[in-house]
């Protein structure tokens, strides 16, 4: 795979797109500068927008609120989280009224009650299911509770599986670290409703009817993964926690179709890269070229260019691997300094 090029605005290009929250329209309580503009501009452009995040522990009317609040427009139909995901997960294998034990936050219990279920908090109600999101006011007493049904045979669903989380303070456990604790006491290893698996992508093509969407993620092992497995075009930004090697040296099916300090790039073109021998790429002012165990830049222009042919370069040596770090080091620092 390599990177695409898209000599119109992306948002003419693609009839939808699925944002994360985390690292792409906020980080902590702060919008990330690009995006309230890079909405409005997508809308006005005919794009429908909705976000989708793997975050369950807000109800999709808080997250509405607080994106507002930010100066993000947005409607809680707008919203589409993990835990609506896991929801509908649970509610199409089990009937109307069953039981499922909510090991989170107000997010997932409300999200489960809107598809019929009914959230229990002990595994003596002898809950169908366990379903584990997102809470930074998740208990002790509550995860032993999962574990204990689990144990005695509930379905045991994960909203999601990331590791970390980046917000205000830095990058932080998120809920698949929480979830290792129920699967290493029962041995059982959860359903997950959030990205990369298919859950979360099906609710968000559902909730805007997406024919051709664009995936936006800040994460190469979600969102990026999410799309690739999907067939659908992604694109990385690196406003939240991937950085410019990470993206250079990513596995095949952690390769986006294009690159974007931020958000901003749903609404502008994206130039060419060219592959033009093994090892060798160019982008605008730029050539990234194998030199014996390294990759050498050269050129000059947008620092953002110059970060797609090496990754272009990176990717043509190894298709089916990931670039080892060392190859893209010295290439990389040829990018340092501002934006461009």
């Amino acid at each position: 795979m390599t990177l695409l090029s898209a000599p119109q605005p992306l948002n003419s290009v693609y009839d939808a797109a699925l944002l994360d929250l985390d690292g792409v329209v906020y980080i902590g309580p702060r919008a990330v500068p690009a995006a309230p503009e890079a909405v409005d501009k997508a809308r006005a452009a005919g794009m429908k927008v909705a976000f989708v995040t793997n975050n369950a522990a807000r109800t999709p009317a808080r997250t509405a609120e607080r994106l507002t609040g930010m100066g993000v427009a947005a409607a809680p139909e707008d919203v589409v989280t993990s835990a609506e995901a896991a929801a509908r997960l649970v509610a199409d294998r089990f009937p109307a009224g069953s039981p499922v034990l909510a090991v989170g936050d107000t997010g997932l219990r409300l999200a489960l009650r809107r598809r019929g279920l009914r959230p229990a908090s002990v595994a003596a109600e002898r809950p169908v299911a366990v379903v584990q999101g997102y809470s930074p006011r998740l208990t002790y007493d509550l995860m032993v509770q999962g574990a204990l049904a689990v144990a005695a045979g509930a379905l045991f669903v994960a909203t999601n599986n990331d590791t970390t989380a980046p917000l205000e303070h830095g990058i932080q456990p998120g809920n698949g670290a929480a979830a290792r604790v129920i699967a290493h006491a029962t041995g059982r290893e959860p359903v997950v409703a959030g990205k990369p698996a298919r859950p979360l992508h099906e609710e968000g093509v559902l909730r805007t009817g997406a024919v051709n969407p664009l995936v936006v993620g800040d994460r190469l092992d979600t969102d990026i993964e999410g799309a690739t497995a999907r067939g659908a075009a992604s694109m990385l930004v690196l406003s939240g926690v991937t950085t410019p090697l990470e993206a250079v040296c990513a596995r095949p099916e952690h390769r986006p179709s294009y690159l974007a300090w931020d958000l901003a790039g749903i609404n502008q073109t994206h130039p060419e890269v060219a592959v033009t021998a093994p090892g060798t790429a160019t982008c605008a002012g730029w050539t990234a070229a194998a030199a014996g165990d390294t990759l050498a830049l050269t050129g000059d222009g947008d620092r953002l260019d110059g970060l797609r042919a090496v990754c272009a370069a990176a990717w043509s040596v190894f298709p089916d691997t990931a670039p080892p770090q060392a190859h893209a080091a010295r290439a990389l620092a040829r990018l340092e300094g501002p934006r461009t």
